[in-house]
Parts: structure tokens; sequence; C-alpha cells
């Protein structure tokens, strides 16, 4: 398993150009800070920028109360103009999450405050309690590791569904393009792989999922899995759309790796994985993954490959 830093922290997300940082790392402005302080009845100290994902702006929290020992909560700020104008109520529903998935037997952030419309903030916002743990993208016992994230997910999908429209439904991520990677050995996987991505979605059954479930949203103490975080992106739809998802975060380990994951999964639901899950959630990232070699893809292509495979099959 190859371990190069700089190849491992672009593919998960630690990797910013300088746009990027300035958007999404840079200190909050001072009323954001005003609120927050406000919100839990202290005043926020210092403000750390927590690195990893790219859709949001998060930051630690420092706050000093006014009685008891300083608060450590975590601020999330929608500040991509393009989120604002395609979900512009994406807060709210994050809110509305937070609140929904109190009954997961797995720790999950609180819900401390939301500023829907940014009228406060700047930015439509969330804050949050911060979780115990870390991210643990390199364990020292792979096969745990992987059976132990696989058995967070059925308990995430007996999670009742959500009351009306506070949940959208799942919707595939559409991409700039949809022509086949220029490093790719079976074109032709690919070209059938677009037909399944714009066809039908299967009769399947519909459950309360993460959608961006992957290693990068659990945090580990002692061996153990503490937390899963960024529910923003939860929706309705089908339970393999989770396992696929990170399906996609365990390529760069190896296929295998992979594998033992969904196998996992299977063990611990009573269910098996749906190879259109497998599809949509390659073709979901295409844009990512086209800038890539054969070499760093291989495992993704063979996966389609054999994904495509089954569904010509069929049962």
């Amino acid at each position: 398993m190859s371990r190069s830093s700089g190849r491992w922290s672009a593919v998960h997300g630690f990797s910013d150009d300088e746009a990027t940082r300035e958007l999404l790392r840079s200190r909050p402005p001072d009323g954001a800070l005003e609120w927050a302080g406000a919100v839990v009845g202290g005043t926020v100290v210092s403000a750390s920028p927590i690195r990893g994902g790219t859709s949001s702006a998060v930051h630690l929290l420092r706050v000093a109360v006014r009685s008891g020992p300083e608060l450590k909560v975590v601020l999330r700020r929608y500040v991509r103009p393009e989120t604002k104008v395609e979900e512009p109520d994406i807060a709210a529903r994050e809110a509305l999450t937070l609140e929904h998935v109190k009954a997961i037997p797995v720790p999950t952030p609180q819900l401390l405050g939301v500023d829907p419309s940014g009228s406060e903030v700047g930015d439509p916002a969330i804050l949050m309690t911060l979780l115990d743990g870390r991210i643990d993208w390199w364990p020292d016992d792979v096969g745990r590791w992987v059976s132990q994230l696989a058995e967070l997910l059925p308990p995430i999908h007996a999670v009742p569904l959500p009351p009306g429209k506070s949940a959208h439904e799942f919707s595939p991520y559409a991409q700039c393009s949809y022509e086949p990677p220029g490093w790719s050995r079976t074109p032709a996987v690919w070209e059938r792989a677009f037909e399944v991505f714009h066809g039908p979605r299967p009769a399947t059954g519909q459950v309360f999922i993460q959608r961006d479930f992957h290693p990068g949203n659990v945090l580990w103490k002692k061996g153990e899995v503490s937390g899963v975080v960024d529910w923003q992106a939860a929706c309705v739809g089908p339970p393999s759309i989770d396992v696929g998802h990170c399906r996609m975060n365990l390529f760069s380990y190896g296929l295998k790796v992979a594998d033992d994951f969904e196998k996992a999964w299977e063990r611990a639901s009573g269910l098996s994985y749906d190879p259109w899950a497998e599809i949509v959630s390659i073709i979901g990232m295409l844009d990512v993954i086209r800038g890539g070699t054969d070499s760093d893809q291989s495992p993704v292509e063979d996966a389609l490959a054999r994904a495509v495979a089954a569904l010509r099959s069929g049962p």
C-alpha cells in the first residue's frame, strides 16, 4: 500500500490551493465569532481552521464563558457562492439533520445554534459541539478498521426517515463532462457506465443515508469509533449509496480493502451491495479522478468494469 504523502493528502482533501485557503481557512469575520460566542454565553478567544473538507469553512472555536471551563465548539459556514445559490436552505437542513441523528447509537455533533440565512454570521452557518477523537487514515489493523466502518452503516440506515421534506431525496452528483478519462484502458466500459448513470434508478428500498460516508468523517479514540461528523449531505436513498461512496475513498488502498469493506457491510446488514450504486458513485466523482493516471486509478476502472459486467449478467 503506497503512502506517498503528496498523493494521499490530495486524495483525502488535505491539499489546499491558495484560493481554497483564503476562502475556507481564513479567520471567520468578527460578526461570526460574536454570534458564536453569544450562542453559548461567552467570548471566542481563538479560531482554528479544521482542514479536510472543501465544501464549507469549518473552524474550531475556543470560548471563554462567564462561569465554568473554556468551551470548544465547531462553527461551519457555507461560504461558497455556488452553494448559497444551489442550496439556500443547506444550513437549515443540516440543523434538522443534527437533531434527527440523535437517535443513532454513536456520537454525533449536537446542534448549538443555526443562522439559516446568514443574517448574523454573514453566511449560512451552524454551531455545534466538538466530538472527542481524531480521523484515522492510517490504521494499524486495516481489517478491523474496515469492519468497524462497515458496522456503522446499518444503525444509520435504521434511523426512521425524516418527516416531510426535511431531507432531500438522493440525486447523483452531476459532472462537467461525461467522457472516459484519458488514462482509461477500456473506454467502452465507461460509455456503458454513463448509460447506467443517466438511466432509470432501480426499485430499491429507501433509507436515511449519510451520503458522505467515508473514513474522513469518522472519528476514533483508542482504536474505537468515537463519532460520525459532517451530516450536511444526509438524504433519503438506497443504502448501497453509502457503501459505494465509502468504497470510492478506499480504492486508494487497493481494490481488496474496498471489497473487504463491502463484504463486512453485507455481513452486518444482511443486504447485498447493488452494482448500480458502484457505477453511480464512480461516475459521480469522474471530474475529480479524471486528472489521475492509470496507476493511480486502476482499482477504480477495475471496480467499474466489474459492476458493469454484474448488471449485464443480471441477478
